[in-house]
């Protein structure tokens, strides 16, 4: 079942973003990396649930997958340039950002991810927005590629403590598929 976020959820949603990191993570970056992300990527934007764009997946009587989208200008959490974003995007001519997605490791590749991020979709088209972004870590890459997002830019980030992670930009809807490509390091 998929419903939206309370502020009752946080704890379980926290619980799920550091697991997912965590496991998922491990199998892309480093232990140094995969613990940097844990604490400064996988930390929920509580905007998301005061907003009401942000969901759970619970099954079994607890939280196995959350995730969502924002009309707000910040792309994602754990960077302190990102962090200082404020305001909101136009959907006439902006991407609606798709945010913080993690599922539980025993519960991914069940198909939970795809429910979120069509919900999220679904949720933002009927505001006004045909277009959506989002920085992906690098386990969310093949996800989105299976659901259509393209790579637009390959992207490293530096978290607070000087760790390097390296997360890809991608872009789905009209316009993105002659995305230009470029690498930022």
């Amino acid at each position: 079942m998929i419903r939206t976020a309370t502020p009752a959820d946080l704890p379980g949603i926290e619980q799920v973003m550091r697991a997912s990191m965590a496991a998922l993570g491990a199998q892309f970056y480093d232990a140094a990396q995969t613990a940097s992300a844990v604490r400064y990527i996988a930390v929920l934007d509580r905007q998301l649930v005061d907003d009401g764009t942000y969901y759970v997946v619970i099954e079994d009587d607890r939280i196995v997958a959350c995730g969502g989208w924002s009309r707000r200008a910040k792309l994602f959490t754990g960077t302190s340039a990102q962090d200082a974003i404020a305001g909101f995007v136009d959907p006439a001519s902006d991407p609606a950002r798709i945010r913080a997605m993690f599922v539980l490791p025993e519960y991914s590749r069940r198909g939970l991810g795809r429910l979120i991020l069509a919900t999220a979709e679904r949720d933002a088209r009927a505001l006004g927005f045909s277009r959506f972004e989002l920085m992906a870590t690098l386990p969310g890459v093949p996800l989105y590629r299976a659901c259509g997002y393209e790579a637009v830019e390959e992207v490293t980030l530096e978290l607070p403590d000087g760790t390097r992670v390296d997360c890809v930009r991608m872009a789905h809807g009209p316009g993105t598929q002659n995305a230009e490509r470029r690498t930022k390091n």
